[in-house]
Parts: C-alpha cells; structure tokens; sequence
C-alpha cells in the first residue's frame, strides 16, 4: 500500500476529486492548509496589495493499494494541472500495515 499526499489548488478541488471518483478512489481526506511557495511576486486586487508567499492550498492524503499508485498520481496530476507556478505537490509514502476497526480486518481489504 502506498501513501498519496497531494497539495493542490484549492480551486482544483472539485476537478481532482472528480477524477480521483472516476477511477474508484472514493475514500480520502483532506484539509486546508497555507504554505510558503516559490512565487515572490504579489498581486493587486481592486488597489489592495496581497503576497503571494503565503498560498492558500487543499492537502489531500490517500491510500491506495499498490497497483492503483500509478493511476491514482496521473488522476491528480492531470486533474491539478494549469501549467502556472503554483500547481502544488506529490509525496508518496510506503504503508506498511491498515486496519479497519470495525471489522478488525487488516491489510489491502480495509481499502474497499
């Protein structure tokens, strides 16, 4: 099982989760988080000045099993992307064991 943390836009939001339904991923968190980015610049918005170096963003984590990795990553990438600065991040992380509570099952089953 592998471990998807994905930090996107937060107005790509609905496009990744659509994409990440399209291919069965129909479990996953997220939060909104601000980070620091590379983009030095900052923009005017009707005479107000705002920085950019602190960027709104939606972090997503996810498990799949690992035969769904590749497809789960391409999913979010073509969903987040616009090309722009910006764009966000992928980590992928080994998990090395899951467990369902309610079931007590444990392994790749607690991901259906």
């Amino acid at each position: 099982m592998k471990k998807i943390e994905a930090i996107i836009r937060k107005s790509k939001f609905d496009e990744v989760k659509e994409a990440l339904h399209q291919i069965e991923v129909n479990f996953f968190s997220y939060w909104d988080v601000t980070g620091v980015g590379n983009e030095k610049q900052g923009h005017v918005y009707r005479g107000v000045s705002y920085s950019t170096s602190d960027i709104q963003r939606r972090y997503l984590s996810i498990i799949v099993s690992d035969p769904f990795l590749e497809i789960t990553v391409n999913a979010v990438i073509k969903s987040a992307y616009t090309g722009e600065v910006g764009d966000g991040k992928i980590f992928v992380s080994p998990i090395e064991e899951a467990y369902r509570i309610r079931t007590k099952e444990k392994g790749k089953e607690t991901l259906n």
